[in-house]
């Protein structure tokens, strides 16, 4: 019996599903990474300190408030005037008691008690310690009534 020569052909290898689990695993790790935007406003430079430590648990009902000044490409000042800045919207100090207020009415609505949130407030290395006072005082005022407050700042390596 005479067998014939089989044409031998390269087997090709489709790379369509190795391709299909890269991006799913791009994805995968773009999702639960945490993008905290907040946490990564530019326009706050925050100070350096030796003590300044992340805190052991997640607060669970905080809202953030960036406290900075609109800068140029190079990181310097644009103005001297700081804004607090929540997401894409720019206050001035005397421009954010509605802001605040809106705050204090959501978590009002949700059913969370205003003691139980924590205000975290990353202020700039370069704003007036007053200004931060400020802040504080106008989250405590009749109607917004906040009572507990987080200032960050950036641990300071020791040499």
């Amino acid at each position: 019996m005479k067998i014939k020569a089989a044409n031998v052909a390269v087997p090709e290898i489709d790379m369509t599903p190795m391709i299909d689990i890269v991006f799913q695993l791009i994805t995968f790790f773009m999702v639960i990474n945490n993008f905290d935007q907040n946490e990564a406003d530019e326009r706050v430079s925050l100070p350096r300190d030796q003590l300044a430590k992340p805190p052991a648990v997640q607060r669970k009902d905080a809202f953030v408030m960036n406290f900075g000044f609109e800068r140029n490409k190079d990181g310097s000042q644009a103005s001297p005037e700081p804004y607090l800045f929540f997401g894409d919207e720019r206050l001035t100090l005397e421009q954010v008691r509605p802001r605040l207020r809106q705050e204090s009415q959501f978590y009002s609505a949700i059913g969370t008690k205003l003691e139980d949130v924590t205000v975290e407030i990353r202020a700039d290395a370069q704003i007036q310690s007053g200004m931060v006072q400020e802040l504080i005082q106008m989250c405590q005022e009749q109607g917004i009534e906040f009572q507990r407050f987080a200032l960050k700042a950036t641990q300071q390596s020791v040499p």
